[in-house]
């Protein structure tokens, strides 16, 4: 537990100042306290006496207990704020973290399960810090303080309460390991309830469409009942716990009761004394009625901190290692040597022996089946997916020389799943730079062929269009994405499968655009459509993660290949690309 928790060291150094001056005041205010049985005690025997002088107590403790509320409260925001702002770092650097991780980490770790991690689990190790830590040292100084004064009243009374002791910790100990593995559970089915929650409102369109409402509650249930037992099994182990430590106190406090009352019947002690003895003895048995708490909180915050790490120690997968002489700007020369990939867990290459040269203002298309390698493919070009050395260049320099932010500055790629923010349109269109003049944004709408659509909302550009862009069409959304890698102007362009949810015709007004506005820059386009690529200057065919055929429309048309068979079968009314009755025509051709 102590090993995961010295994890927090860094942090929690941050504000070490902040919070020990916090725990001061704590443990001045249980000074102040622990002298209030003590002056409590002078005044009753004061009173039992017949002297009567009684105001110097009660000014005492007046003065004790205003002077406790003010080192408390000063405490307190001390100690809390240090905790808040040690949270807000972790979750910043969290944040961070996650900014740089790539599809690899993403494919084992769900969203759900990060958002866990960022909200439940930070805010267990604040609450260790704000209550756990200030806890667990007033429970030392007060059972110390308190056996000294009671040592002082009465060492024979107090020798009486010293036995249980060694059986209490040893059982803290025990239950504590056991608090630890329960905790551990709780919050991995945590994690697996957020996932899951998330996942199903992320895909409620989905849901609804297929009428499976009735089967994901069966599934939530399931989730939530294993949350739920895991949660049962950690509640009984700290209510066991909790049960414990008060029936031990009690124990104690009846045993003081009945032999301290005998003394004071025997005039061994007197009532001040008996009085100021029993209330020492409740403020060293206190922290026992709160430990199963205490040692819950620490618990708790050693596994979400043992999670956090366990992020933390998961290095980028795409190292930003940029070497010297690399060009600030980048022209648009594109070379591919025999590329291959193959993601995890894969039997077979996603991509195999790529090799292909691209001209500065050269427009490419690549076309195939699914799962042909099309995507990867482009990918590889702004290290989404990382390729070996020495196989991807561009302006003759390895792709794994430039410095990150640049190449995907320089290098836009328009996803095929288009993503908007749920904020104004002109946030979406300008997100890599807000300060973008609203001409340009305009000229880039018209390209996109975007520009009636926005005239129709109505606020416009400054239309809000929901999460992920819920209020707009798959069109739109996708001619939106587009508009926004067209007004960055970037001498690299890379299109994948951007016009599937678009007409004809508005694809055909698309292209125009882009030859008109992308003259004398590189453009690769992914699409299923012939008339998509015959724009292009050369097509590329990818099959089985190889290059099946490169050419002009009317090469390869010549050819009488895969993309031949496609074309015809376009041609004669398809609306979409049947690949597979393309591929098996054009091989039984070639065999």
């Amino acid at each position: 537990m102590f090993r995961s928790l010295a994890r927090l060291k860094p942090y929690a150094g941050r504000y070490r100042g902040r919070i020990t001056f916090g725990i001061s005041l704590f443990l001045v205010a249980r000074v102040f306290e622990g002298s209030i049985p003590y002056i409590l005690s002078v005044g009753i025997d004061s009173i039992t006496s017949g002297e009567g002088n009684i105001l110097l107590p009660v000014v005492g403790i007046v003065v004790a207990v205003s002077l406790r509320f003010v080192t408390v409260s000063w405490a307190r925001i001390a100690v809390r704020r240090s905790a808040y702002l040690l949270a807000c770092d972790l979750r910043r650097d969290l944040y961070e973290h996650l900014q740089v991780m790539g599809p690899r980490f993403f494919g084992q770790y769900s969203i759900g399960d990060m958002m866990t991690r960022a909200i439940a689990d930070i805010s267990l190790i604040q609450r260790l810090i704000s209550h756990g830590t200030t806890l667990l040292v007033i429970m030392v100084f007060a059972t110390v303080v308190g056996f000294g004064f009671m040592l002082y009243i009465s060492p024979m009374l107090t020798l009486l309460i010293l036995p249980p002791l060694p059986f209490v910790f040893m059982y803290t100990f025990r239950a504590s390991r056991q608090m630890g593995l329960a905790s551990r559970q709780v919050q991995d089915r945590l994690s697996d309830l957020g996932a899951h929650v998330q996942e199903n409102l992320s895909g409620i369109r989905t849901i609804q469409a297929m009428v499976q409402e009735d089967i994901e509650i069966r599934r939530f249930e399931r989730t939530n009942q294993g949350y739920a037992d895991a949660f049962y099994r950690h509640a009984r182990i700290t209510s066991l716990m909790s049960a414990v430590m008060p029936s031990m106190a009690a124990l104690c406090s009846v045993t003081i009761l009945g032999v301290g009352g005998i003394m004071v019947l025997n005039g061994d002690m007197s009532v001040g004394e008996f009085t100021a003895f029993f209330l020492y003895v409740n403020m060293v048995v206190q922290p026992f009625r709160v430990a199963g708490m205490v040692v819950n909180m620490f618990q708790r915050a050693a596994v979400a901190s043992d999670r956090l790490f366990e992020v933390f120690g998961r290095p980028p997968e795409i190292p930003d290692a940029p070497q010297e002489g690399i060009p600030a700007h980048i022209r648009g020369d594109l070379e591919i040597r025999g590329l291959s990939f193959t993601y995890d867990k894969a039997t077979t290459p996603a991509l195999a022996d790529i090799s292909l040269a691209i001209a500065r203002g050269e427009s490419i298309s690549v076309m195939g089946r699914v799962g042909s390698g099309k995507s990867t493919l482009l990918k590889q070009l702004v290290r989404i997916h990382d390729p070996e050395p020495g196989t991807v260049f561009i302006d003759g320099h390895d792709v794994r020389d430039y410095p990150l932010g640049q190449l995907r500055a320089q290098v836009a790629l328009v996803p095929q799943d288009p993503f908007l923010f749920g904020e104004p349109l002109r946030d979406n269109l300008t997100y890599d730079d807000p300060s973008r003049r609203l001409d340009r944004i305009w000229m880039a709408a018209e390209s996109a062929d975007l520009k009636d659509t926005i005239e129709s909302m109505p606020e416009q550009m400054e239309t809000v269009v929901g999460e992920r862009g819920i209020t707009l069409s798959g069109g739109q959304k996708q001619r939106a994405t587009l508009a926004r890698g067209l007004i960055r102007h970037s001498p690299v362009l890379v299109l994948d499968d951007c016009f599937s949810s678009v007409d004809t015709e508005t694809e055909e007004h698309i292209l125009a655009e882009l030859k008109r506005l992308r003259s004398g820059q590189t453009t690769i386009i992914v699409s299923h459509r012939v008339s998509t690529a015959r724009h292009s200057d050369r097509i590329v065919v990818l099959d089985e993660g190889r290059i099946l055929e490169v050419g002009t429309h009317k090469e390869l048309l010549e050819a009488g290949g895969f993309y031949a068979e496609l074309e015809r079968i376009q041609r004669e009314g398809a609306d979409e690309a049947d690949f597979e009755a393309a591929a098996a025509t054009a091989a039984g051709a070639g065999g």
